[in-house]
């Protein structure tokens, strides 16, 4: 597959499409726009097999076809400011969302001050993304230190009253990561699920609620200990 160009991978996906696994795709919440129902497994076998490429990443992703968006996302080898702006304003589906942060968007030398910019965007999934980094930078990223993850509290409480579905339950996401990630954080994650508790929203309350369910779990608990 090496050497494939532009128009031989959009064949490919066409050829791979299964109209069934879109169906089952969409019930799950992901977007059927330009959606053709290639699962994620083969399009990352596909994008091994046709290595890093920056220019075919942004032809991949103007083509507005969900597969090529996700192809283009486990492609590209480095992405600047700009470009992930573009992208970010792109974004209509979770599944993209999640798979930009944790492939490549979290990886970028920025993404402190992406994060920032992303949450205070009134658009539903650029404000995902923002919380998503949180989660997938506290997974991926080993040097952050507790005190640049304590700085996401007071925003995963600002924005914990944002009732739609996909930010709340990525705020969600970032509180409960950043839980796991050490013994002292997952002491302040619990107290910020305390806070979040005594708020006047259904969605802080949730967000509280599934949080601190997990965090206090006693395998999470014995885990963090050792």
């Amino acid at each position: 597959m090496k050497g494939m160009n532009y128009q031989d991978i959009i064949k490919e996906l066409k050829k791979k499409a299964d109209p069934r696994n879109k169906e089952g795709m969409i019930r799950f919440g992901i977007s059927g726009k330009g959606t053709l129902g290639v699962p994620v497994p083969a399009l990352r076998k596909m994008a091994k097999n046709i290595g890093k490429n920056h220019e075919l990443a942004l032809k991949l992703w103007d083509s507005g076809i969900h597969e090529a968006r996700l192809l283009a996302v486990f492609i590209e080898k480095d992405i600047s400011e700009k470009q992930m702006d573009e992208w970010v304003k792109n974004i209509d589906s979770w599944d993209i969302c999640d798979q930009a942060c944790s492939n490549l968007f979290d990886k970028a030398s920025f993404v402190q001050r992406k994060i920032d910019q992303y949450i205070k965007s009134e658009e539903e999934f650029v404000r995902r993304v923002g919380f998503v980094l949180m989660a997938t930078l506290s997974v991926h990223d080993k040097k952050m230190t507790n005190k640049e993850f304590e700085r996401f509290f007071p925003l995963i409480k600002k924005y914990s009253t944002d009732e739609r579905n996909f930010v709340k339950k990525a705020v969600n996401w970032a509180l409960r990561q950043i839980g796991k990630r050490n013994l002292a954080l997952n002491k302040k994650a619990i107290k910020a699920c305390k806070e979040l508790q005594k708020i006047d929203s259904k969605s802080a309350r949730w967000i509280a609620n599934n949080a601190f369910s997990e965090l206090t779990n006693k395998q999470i608990q014995t885990r963090l200990m050792k």
